[in-house]
């Protein structure tokens, strides 16, 4: 046989190995708890979101500002959480843990809360369209909506530190409480989290 007719039958070969390699990988799902903390790569994850959230908000409420402010005006203040902003070395989705900070805030019974400035957007176009179309029984004044007293924003940082196969994540969370009329901060806070990632060298 010619050699360059053996070359086609070399690939074909190759080709059906690789099929057959394919076809005996197996899937394997398994539902687990959504609380349960399961770490594979070392980034920032829903339970760092999540632990960390719930530990700041603590914190927040704790301090004095909340007591000073509902004696002073006889009411609880309203917040509103602004933007938390990504400044990591990582593609962090910040929403999610936004939404943490939100649930916790709402959730404490402390604080009242108000929607952030997009789905103060989306309401509001509701709002406009029921002046046309809803009933005068059923539609929602305008320039009723409730302005926020404090706003909470702040980063997500990280430092990598790295030598061989071992890699240390430093994350440091810094979020401040900002009052809205005179821009005065009456919190800061910041939680850090240390993350060692051992990595083995496999030969193969």
């Amino acid at each position: 046989m010619k050699p360059f007719h053996i070359i086609p039958m070399i690939l074909l070969f190759v080709a059906l190995a690789l099929s057959i390699m394919g076809c005996g990988q197996q899937k394997t799902v398994t539902r687990v708890d959504p609380g349960t903390t399961i770490d594979l790569s070392g980034d920032w994850n829903d339970a760092d979101s999540r632990l960390v959230a719930e530990e700041m908000i603590k914190d927040v409420l704790s301090r004095d500002w909340v007591k000073s402010y509902t004696t002073e005006k006889g009411k609880a203040p309203t917040v509103i959480v602004g933007t938390v902003k990504n400044r990591s070395s990582e593609h962090i989705q910040t929403i999610p843990f936004i939404k943490n900070l939100e649930r916790e805030l709402i959730n404490s019974g402390r604080v009242d809360f108000v929607a952030n400035k997009e789905e103060r957007d989306e309401v509001r176009d509701e709002r406009s369209d029921q002046q046309e179309n809803a009933s005068d029984e059923t539609v929602k004044r305008l320039r009723q909506e409730t302005g926020a007293d404090f706003m909470l924003r702040g980063d997500i940082t990280t430092i990598i530190d790295q030598a061989g196969g071992e890699k240390v994540k430093y994350y440091q969370v810094n979020l401040e409480l900002v009052n809205i009329e005179s821009n005065k901060k009456v919190w800061i806070g910041e939680k850090k989290i240390k993350k060692l990632v051992s990595q083995s060298d496999s030969k193969f």
